[in-house]
């Protein structure tokens, strides 16, 4: 049985809505009468009776999502007869909104947490309830705070701070089934470690006794799993802290909760193990907790808000709109039209013609190696970002020593290893010696040790040929470490002593002492100063165009489209053609951001046939320094593909070794077992037959 929860539905009660509605289209739509929208009035009614039900089925999300659709020209007209009774529709649609997020909370609950498939549905439903909860708090709860006074207030389960609980809950519940979805399937340690730590994150921020044993057990399992990890990649030292910080964890959540004894079980067992284990054969140090790298949470899972709210006429259809009719055909129409040319425009005109643009800049550069190869010269320029960010890749790992120290610990494992296999071997001589005792002093016919071992000898010399060729293998590793490292220490030094070490290329020095300036640097900053206009040129397009999405964002034009629509209709019925000049006359606006777009263009087709860019390519060609400055620059980069390929051979040596021990271990135990057999057999020859004594 599963140990999450659902939140409780909202309930309501019946309200006089017939009346309610009649007195608000009489007083605002004089227009029109109310029992042209008898069928609205009736289909509203009907859906909030069948979503009072709360019945819990996942056919009543559909009901929901079409009972919580805003209502045009929607009013606070009705007293609310809930136990907080509020004249306000805001409140209505909230109220729905939060038994929408609880029936998605209550269908994950139902689901079969014990199958993978029910995992995956529990866990998309806990999503689309977190998402229902964001959506409320983000659409319909700033509207419903808006408009109430003080006197109102808001209901407690209705409160920001309440919202933002249900939503991580639902989250950390969804995160959860993913959990258990990758526990069942046996996913890597790391994994469920990762996705533990998130359901943690997840409920750090709520507060509840419950909550808190699970906070508790997760930060335990993630803190285990992690261990089983760190064992997997040798880090005992660290599997022991892990253990620990899991042990008293799981210690605590059991103390509070008198349950889930299990983990805490197996958390001990592991726990007893790792120190063993790490005290009689790693003997690595053990970090205190607060030391060890933080668990990388992966969240699988997010707020999930249901389609129909984003786009309610998906649900209803355009037939089914309840009070449509209060805008008229014409008006609905031309405000769709307008919309759909702004949004045209903006992408068509203005967001996809600046795109093109900026990749034609590219490509431009790219086919001449800009700005990489102004990157690559002397002082004022500096060194290329490129070698900064690699040789502060090493210093920040202390590259030479920790080469060093992965040099010596493969040479450790390599010793390690080989012991192990003599001392397999010295278990064989022993029987060996043993064997050609017995055939001295008593006649047998069982095989002599040389043949009755030839299994487990062949073995042993095929281990003893992989460990000679790992040994090669290290000694190429050591010697090319040997012929790198004074590159590879040289990325270590700070930027300017790095930067110092690199000659330039276009600076020269008189015999005088003065400065000569070189034709590559004299094209390079003529060059700079081209391509800083052409950022300048791009950034101002990428202004342009965020700026015309910001006012597509605030522009309605539905306020001067009804006011010219109720002088229409005194003389004709309203249809979307009469409105054609003002939907000209308002996308207007954008024509500014048309022409700046298109202004930008012609200037940076100038620019980019501008000859510096050839001038400067072709005097860098010419400039023999650059070819000394381009080498030490090579040899730099070589040195940090070097030093990733030295560390990533030594990892994999460390790994080679650590399995081959496991290995060899149990080929001596293999060892160990025959020879006991053996000694058994010598023991029945010594041992007098019961025909000999009765004799």
């Amino acid at each position: 049985m599963t140990n999450q929860v659902s939140v409780p539905f909202k309930k309501t009660y019946a309200i006089p809505l017939k009346d309610a509605v009649y007195r608000h289209i009489q007083s605002k739509h004089h227009n029109v009468h109310p029992e042209a929208f008898k069928w609205d009035i009736s289909r509203w009614d009907e859906l909030r009776k069948v979503v009072a039900t709360n019945l819990v089925h996942v056919n009543q999300v559909e009901a929901i999502l079409v009972a919580a659709l805003d209502i045009p020209y929607a009013s606070a007209f009705f007293p609310d007869s809930l136990p907080v009774s509020l004249s306000n529709l805001h409140f209505e649609r909230c109220c729905l909104l939060f038994n929408l997020a609880s029936l998605y909370s209550q269908l994950g609950l139902a689901e079969d947490h014990t199958t993978p498939d029910g995992l995956k549905r529990a866990s998309t439903f806990y999503q689309s309830a977190a998402g229902t909860f964001s959506y409320l708090k983000a659409s319909a709860w700033p509207k419903l705070k808006s408009t109430l006074s003080e006197e109102d207030g808001l209901p407690l389960d209705l409160s920001e701070a309440f919202l933002n609980s249900m939503e991580s809950l639902m989250l950390a519940q969804a995160q959860e089934c993913v959990w258990q979805w990758a526990v069942m399937g046996r996913n890597s340690n790391g994994t469920i470690a990762k996705l533990a730590a998130q359901v943690d994150s997840y409920i750090a921020s709520l507060s509840s006794p419950h909550l808190m044993v699970k906070y508790l057990h997760f930060s335990a399992a993630a803190q285990y799993r992690k261990s089983i990890d760190d064992t997997e990649r040798n880090r005992y030292g660290h599997e022991v802290a892990r253990l620990t910080f899991a042990q008293t964890t799981a210690k605590r959540a059991f103390d509070m909760a008198r349950r889930g004894h299990s983990l805490l079980e197996i958390v001990d067992l592991n726990y007893t193990r790792a120190r063993r284990d790490n005290d009689l054969i790693y003997h690595q140090d053990v970090p205190p907790v607060s030391s060890l790298p933080v668990i990388q949470s992966a969240s699988m899972v997010e707020s999930v808000v249901p389609p129909g709210l984003l786009e309610p006429r998906k649900v209803l259809g355009n037939d089914n709109l309840i009070f449509g009719e209060l805008i008229s055909w014409g008006v609905q129409t031309a405000l769709e039209l307008y919309n759909d040319r702004r949004d045209s425009t903006i992408k068509e005109h203005i967001k996809d013609r600046a795109q093109q643009l900026d990749n034609d800049y590219t490509r431009k550069l790219q086919s001449h190696n800009l700005p990489a190869a102004l990157d690559a010269l002397d002082k004022p320029i500096g060194l290329p970002p490129s070698l900064l960010k690699k040789a502060e890749d090493v210093r920040s790992e202390n590259g030479p020593e920790r080469v060093e120290k992965l040099l010596e610990d493969v040479e450790m494992l390599s010793q390690r290893a080989m012991a192990v296999l003599t001392e397999a071997l010295d278990i064989l001589d022993q029987e060996a010696s043993e064997d050609e005792q017995l055939r001295r002093s008593t006649p047998t016919q069982r095989l002599p040790s040389h043949q009755a071992n030839d299994q487990l000898t062949s073995k042993a010399e095929r281990y003893r040929n992989i460990l000679n060729q790992a040994a090669e293998s290290d000694a190429v590793i050591r010697q090319r470490w040997e012929e790198w490292e004074k590159c590879i220490v040289q990325l270590t030094w700070d930027e300017a002593k790095l930067e110092a070490a690199v000659p330039s290329s276009t600076v020269v020095w008189s015999s005088a002492g003065r400065l000569v300036t070189g034709a590559t640097q004299t094209h390079a900053r003529a060059l700079r100063v081209l391509l800083e206009q052409l950022d300048d040129l791009v950034r101002e397009r990428n202004q342009l165009v965020s700026r015309a999405q910001r006012l597509a964002e605030v522009d309605d034009i539905s306020a001067r489209i009804f006011k010219e629509a109720a002088g229409l209709e005194r003389w004709a019925e309203v249809q979307p053609s009469m409105f054609e000049d003002t939907l000209d006359q308002e996308l207007a606006k954008y024509d500014k951001f048309r022409r700046d777009i298109e202004e930008g263009s012609t200037r940076q087709s100038e620019m980019l046939e501008n000859t510096r860019m050839e001038s400067f390519i072709s005097s860098r060609s010419e400039d023999s320094s650059v070819k000394e400055r381009e080498h030490a620059l090579q040899s730099l980069d070589l040195s940090y593909h070097k030093y990733k390929e030295i560390i990533r051979h030594l990892d994999e040596g460390m790994q080679f070794y650590n399995d081959l021990t496991t290995i060899l271990m149990r080929f001596k135990e293999s060892c160990i077992e025959w020879v006991m057999g053996r000694r058994s057999e010598l023991q029945c020859v010594r041992r007098p037959s019961h025909a000999a004594l009765v004799s």
